[in-house]
């Protein structure tokens, strides 16, 4: 490699440095969970489209995430038959026991402070999905033009979905999860990172941009 074609290497480097720490940038977002067990379970659905039976428990947490890898479980341990003690069965209907997180003040907007976690067992028809459990034990809710789900219970007053620095600032990017519900799986970190990706592609035009050069100059000298 000549001398020339150095620093070019290095800016690529530069940059993939750079795209990996804007990588590292979070979401404030409503995650969407199941419960499983003894154990939360992130949703493969959106809550519009996930259709729970009798007996389910989903839970909803409200934080600071990179990913679904990455995301806050719902804390609390309330099972089905603590949550829906008070709600008998009916015909034609099923209860549905929601576990609300509200989150933490470090995840909450600037000017928000979070409410306290709460349980709920919604009793609704038998076809209905979890975005209308929810309505009705914990609104209102909000949704952006994207259907993303919002606030629960009102909170937060604003915001959806941003993107946040790693002090939990508004960062100026825009929301990558806006097109997604807060149920809809990411990629779950099985592949290399959009920037890694713009890295290494970066590395790739830059270093053969420099044999580019390196060749001019000797077919020149030549």
């Amino acid at each position: 490699m000549t001398r020339r074609a150095l620093p070019l290497v290095l800016a690529a480097l530069l940059l993939m440095g750079s795209a990996g720490q804007a990588q590292a940038a979070g979401y404030r977002y409503w995650s969407f969970w199941d419960r499983d067990g003894d154990r939360w379970v992130y949703a493969t659905q959106g809550p519009s489209t996930t259709r729970p039976a009798d007996g389910d428990v989903q839970g909803f947490r409200f934080a600071v995430s990179e990913d679904s890898a990455d995301a806050v479980r719902p804390r609390g341990t309330a099972d089905f038959a603590e949550i829906c003690a008070k709600t008998p069965a009916r015909d034609g209907g099923k209860r549905v026991a929601l576990v609300l997180d509200f989150g933490t003040e470090a995840d909450a907007p600037g000017g928000e402070k979070p409410p306290a976690g709460r349980t709920a067992c919604a009793d609704v028809d038998a076809d209905a999905t979890t975005a209308e459990a929810l309505a009705a034990v914990a609104g209102p809710l909000r949704y952006d033009t994207g259907a993303l789900l919002c606030a629960i219970a009102g909170y937060p007053r604003t915001g959806c979905g941003e993107q946040v620095s790693g002090r939990g600032e508004p960062s100026s990017a825009p929301a990558a999860r806006a097109a997604k519900e807060p149920g809809e799986p990411e990629d779950g970190g099985s592949g290399p990172s959009v920037g890694l990706v713009a890295g290494i592609a970066a590395v790739a035009v830059l270093g053969g941009a420099a044999v580019w050069q390196a060749r001019r100059r000797g077919n020149a000298a030549g």
